[in-house]
């Protein structure tokens, strides 16, 4: 195996503190070819789909590849933008925010760098980035409030997957979660609040999150807790009563039993028990994308008026919201503290004359650079 490395590394060099900001990810292009691609790769994933590889491999390239892909291009049509995807020109935009506040308060030098689990930028070609920054300290921070083996544990496969290929792999510390995080909180609040505001409140508030198979919570997966957690927590903040907010499930994939109640299925038969104005909010997803814009706001509303419902209120992702870029830069700060360019002290002059020194040494040695 051939393992990347540094041949013409200078010795001496500065080092960087590099930050990883990962998302779920997003084809290409609203197409069936772009789809088919991103679809192979996000279901081949066995943290996504616990199922023997073999009959999984035929099922999935024998029947799913050949007719979801033109059904889910329909849908990334629709939602589509003058940036492309929203997802990854939203999570680009929260990169640039986050790097704005990092670089305020930090004291040696950082660079941050987006990829996403599957598609592009890739998790290795975002590590790739900050290791020509001069990257030796990593901290990744998956942006999945509420931990799950799915999508946290995915994105520390790819990580440990391509540090293995590097011959030198830095320091690195991962975050797993934020999901009772007090700023997070207080900005999901924020936003829900400025939501009535502009747009009226409805009877009820629904707080709708990815679903998982029921199975990797029996085996010990703590999704749901958090996911019930941070809606408990958001419900407190704005002093909601227990019966006017609940907690479902969306984005059910496959025949077998998910998490419940479903997002869909609970929409529905909210009329019926007098709910006439809805408001859904979508606490997992960190940006908007396909499960928020197209499922929620478009999907779910025709089935809510359809069953009677006379208006329905999608409340937006955090997205580019300033508290938001906050919170993800105050989580950031507090994790990488103990490295050198967190520290009140550090001295990049000392530093550039001990490298200036160790490079001579170096030479001395016989070392190429």
């Amino acid at each position: 195996m051939s393992y990347i490395g540094e041949p013409d590394y200078r010795h001496g060099s500065p080092q960087t503190l590099g930050i990883l900001i990962s998302n779920l990810g997003t084809p290409d292009a609203p197409t069936p070819q772009a789809l088919r691609r991103y679809l192979k790769e996000f279901l081949w994933d066995p943290r996504v789909v616990e199922f023997p590889r073999v009959l999984w491999w035929l099922l999935l390239h024998g029947v799913i590849l050949n007719t979801r892909p033109r059904k889910s291009a329909a849908k990334y049509a629709r939602i589509w933008g003058e940036q492309g995807s929203p997802l990854l020109s939203i999570t680009r935009a929260q990169g640039q925010a986050v790097a704005e506040r990092i670089a305020r308060r930090m004291y040696g030098p950082v660079k941050v760098a987006v990829a996403m689990r599957y598609g592009n930028p890739s998790i290795a070609a975002g590590l790739e980035e900050l290791r020509r920054a001069g990257a030796r300290r990593l901290l990744i921070l998956p942006l999945y409030p509420q931990y799950a083996a799915s999508t946290t544990g995915s994105t520390f496969d790819a990580v440990s997957h391509a540090l293995s290929r590097w011959r030198w792999v830095p320091e690195t510390r991962f975050v797993t979660g934020y999901h009772s995080e007090p700023a997070y909180i207080e900005a999901l609040a924020a936003s829900i609040r400025e939501h009535w505001a502009e747009h009226g409140r409805g009877d009820h508030l629904l707080f709708s999150f990815h679903g998982i198979p029921r199975s990797y919570l029996d085996q010990g997966d703590p999704y749901h807790c958090y996911c019930q957690t941070t809606a408990r927590l958001v419900a407190e903040h704005l002093d909601l009563p227990e019966d006017r907010w609940e907690v479902t499930f969306q984005s059910r994939f496959g025949k077998q039993q998910w998490l419940t109640p479903y997002t869909l299925e609970t929409i529905q038969g909210l009329p019926a028990r007098g709910v006439k104005s809805l408001d859904v909010v979508c606490p997992g997803f960190s940006a908007d994308c396909l499960e928020t814009l197209e499922e929620i706001a478009d999907e779910s509303r025709e089935a809510f008026l359809e069953a009677g419902g006379e208006r329905f209120s999608y409340i937006p992702a955090l997205n580019t919201r300033e508290d938001h870029a906050d919170a993800l830069a105050e989580l950031i700060l507090r994790h990488v503290q103990g490295w050198p360019e967190a520290d009140e002290n550090y001295d990049a002059e000392a530093l550039r004359e001990a490298g200036e020194l160790a490079r001579a040494r170096a030479l001395a040695m016989g070392a190429k650079n």
